[in-house]
C-alpha cells in the first residue's frame, strides 16, 4: 500500500517528491557527520541514568526557611502582592525547574502533575465548568449532573454562548478570572476558548482544564483535576508549578514539591534530567531558594548541540525543498 502511494506521489508531483527525498537524505548524512564529533562516552555516571536527584532533606530545609520568612513578614505587617487577598490564596509555594536548553516548541497546553496533597479542596473550592450549549446541547445535562454530585465543587456551569455574549469587555473577563479557583471546560469547546477568554487567563495561568463530558465518569475527572497542579511548556528555560498553600503543613509541601519535580522532569522537560540545570523553591513574595544545581557535563552538552544543529538544518532543508517544489 505504501509503495503504491509513493509511486502515485512521484507520478503526480515528481519535482516536489525529488526535493523532499533529497532534503531527507541530506539531513540524514549531515546528522551522521555531526554525531561523529561527539567525544567517546566516559565510564562515569550520566544524568539520564539517575532518577530524582533532588535531596528531600534539602527541600525540607528550604520549606522551613520559606515558612519562617513568611511568618516574619506577616508579623511585621509586610505588604502582600495584592491588597485584599486571603492568606491561603496570597501565599503559595512553587517549584521552578530551570533547563539547560530553550525548548524547540512552546505550547499553552496544560500538563497535569498529580500531587499527594491537593491544592484545592472541593469542600470549599469554587469551580467554573464551561460547556457546549448549542441548541441546549450539554448545558442542561451538565447542570443536572452537577446537582446530583455531592461536594463536586462546581459552583457555576457556564455555556459557551453566554461566555461569548456576556463577557466581551476586558473588565468582565478579568472579574470572571478572579471569581473561581479552577476552570474546567468541555474538551469539544476548548479550541474556542483562547479567543473568548482573552490574554488575562493565560497570563495568570488560569486557562481551563479539559474534561470529557461525553463519558459517564466526568465527575471523577473534576475531582482529579482539582487534585493536580499544572505545568506549561513555555518559550523560556523555566517551568514553574504551584505545590502548596499557607494552609498546608511543612511535610505536605515537601511531599508535593518532590512529586512535582518528578512530574515536571518526566512530563514537561525534554531529555529529562539531562536537560535540567537547576531546581528552585519559592513563595509568592520570596526569593527563589536553590535545592538542586547540576554540574557541567561535556558529553550531554555536545549531544544537545548536535541535536539542535541537526534539527535546524533539517528544517532549513525542508523549507528549501518546499520553495523548490512551488
Amino acid at each position: 500500500m505504501h509503495d503504491l502511494l509513493d509511486r502515485l506521489f512521484f507520478a503526480h508531483r515528481p519535482r516536489r517528491a525529488r526535493a523532499l527525498f533529497s532534503a531527507a537524505a541530506f539531513s540524514h548524512r549531515r546528522r551522521r557527520k555531526l554525531r561523529a564529533r561527539i567525544p567517546p562516552p566516559h565510564r562515569t555516571h550520566t544524568f539520564a541514568a539517575m532518577s530524582n536527584k533532588v535531596d528531600a532533606a534539602q527541600v525540607t530545609k528550604a520549606v522551613a526557611a520559606l515558612r519562617k520568612h513568611s511568618e516574619k513578614v506577616k508579623a511585621e505587617g509586610g505588604s502582600k502582592l495584592f491588597d485584599g487577598d486571603d492568606d491561603d490564596d496570597a501565599e503559595t509555594y512553587s517549584v521552578m525547574v530551570s533547563t539547560r536548553r530553550v525548548p524547540q516548541r512552546a505550547s499553552n497546553k496544560l500538563v497535569p502533575i498529580p500531587l499527594p496533597h491537593p491544592l484545592l479542596s472541593l469542600d470549599v473550592a469554587e469551580v467554573c465548568l464551561i460547556v457546549k450549549d448549542h441548541q441546549g446541547e450539554g448545558h442542561k445535562d451538565a447542570k443536572r449532573k452537577v446537582a446530583e454530585m455531592e461536594k463536586c465543587g462546581v459552583a457555576k456551569v457556564l455555556g459557551i454562548s453566554k461566555l461569548r455574549n456576556n463577557y466581551k469587555p476586558h473588565e468582565a473577563k478579568r472579574k470572571l478570572c478572579d471569581s473561581y479557583d479552577l476552570f474546567l471546560a468541555d474538551a469539544r469547546v476548548l479550541p474556542l476558548l483562547p479567543k473568548l477568554l482573552g490574554k488575562t487567563f493565560f497570563k495568570k495561568k488560569r486557562q481551563p482544564v479539559p474534561v470529557d463530558l461525553t463519558k459517564k465518569d466526568w465527575p471523577a475527572q473534576v475531582r482529579k483535576a482539582a487534585a493536580a497542579t499544572y505545568a506549561r511548556r513555555g518559550a523560556g528555560t523555566c517551568v514553574s508549578v504551584k505545590v502548596g498553600r499557607a494552609a498546608h503543613s511543612q511535610k505536605e509541601i515537601v511531599a508535593n514539591a518532590m512529586a512535582a519535580i518528578d512530574g515536571v522532569v518526566e512530563r514537561v522537560v525534554a531529555r529529562k534530567w539531562a536537560n535540567v540545570q537547576a531546581v528552585f523553591l519559592k513563595t509568592t513574595e520570596s526569593v527563589a531558594l536553590p535545592v538542586y544545581n547540576a554540574l557541567p557535563d561535556a558529553e550531554e552538552d555536545a549531544k544537545a548541540r548536535v541535536e539542535e544543529e541537526a534539527a535546524r538544518e533539517a528544517r532549513d532543508a525542508e523549507r528549501k525543498a518546499q520553495r523548490d517544489a512551488e
